[in-house]
């Protein structure tokens, strides 16, 4: 379990989805490995016999390729209400269906909004709670989430984070694609007036 407790400050980072992912499949053209779905899917009847692709095309020459979704498969297995949205090219269960491909790149796929744009994390007297939250499952190392969030080159989060400044659930180089909540300690007074220091937060147990 993770030991972050709950600062008073609070901000919301939020992972935004601006497109679907490339599918990496090789063209059988041209050889290019990302393919981009075209929106649409196929649905061919032989009897009660049913084929249901989904139409992807090449990103370097566009060339149309069909990944197998259901294949010879009875019309009654399959739910109606889905049948119609394959027919009618959902936009929801295309992204499914591509959601769905086990090789996946995510590049130019989503942005961070932050809702503390100016917040000076070296600067900071009070601590801040982060929630992180996804609207796509899009693999990011925390490490660049947190660059892109607080404006910081990835020398600096490494060293807020080694010092226990940042305070994470998960480790600086893993990949999250779920939400998640990090916390930002308070800096430390340093000058000759200030207070002896309490315990420090990340001695205790």
């Amino acid at each position: 379990m993770s030991s972050l407790r709950h600062a008073e400050n609070k901000s919301i980072w939020v992972v935004r989805e601006l497109g679907l992912p490339a599918i990496v499949k090789t063209c059988v053209s041209c050889g290019h490995t990302r393919h981009h779905a075209t929106g649409k899917i196929r649905v061919n009847a032989n009897g009660k016999q049913l084929d249901v692709w989904l139409l992807i095309g090449c990103e370097r020459c566009d060339r149309t390729s069909k990944i197998p979704v259901h294949e010879r498969v009875h019309v009654s297995a399959l739910d109606h209400d889905r049948l119609v949205r394959f027919e009618e090219n959902d936009p929801a269960i295309v992204r499914e269906l591509v959601h769905a491909q086990r090789r996946l790149d995510w590049t130019g796929t989503w942005a961070l909004e932050t809702d503390l744009p100016f917040y000076e994390i070296e600067k900071a007297a009070e601590p801040l709670d982060v929630i992180v939250r996804f609207e796509l499952p899009a693999p990011i190392r925390v490490e660049k989430l947190l660059m892109a969030g607080f404006g910081l080159s990835r020398s600096a989060v490494k060293r807020l984070v080694d010092s226990g400044r940042i305070r994470l659930p998960l480790a600086l180089d893993a990949r999250a694609r779920g939400d998640f909540r990090l916390e930002v300690e308070r800096r430390q007074s340093s000058g000759p007036n200030s207070h002896a220091p309490g315990p420090s937060r990340s001695s205790e147990k």
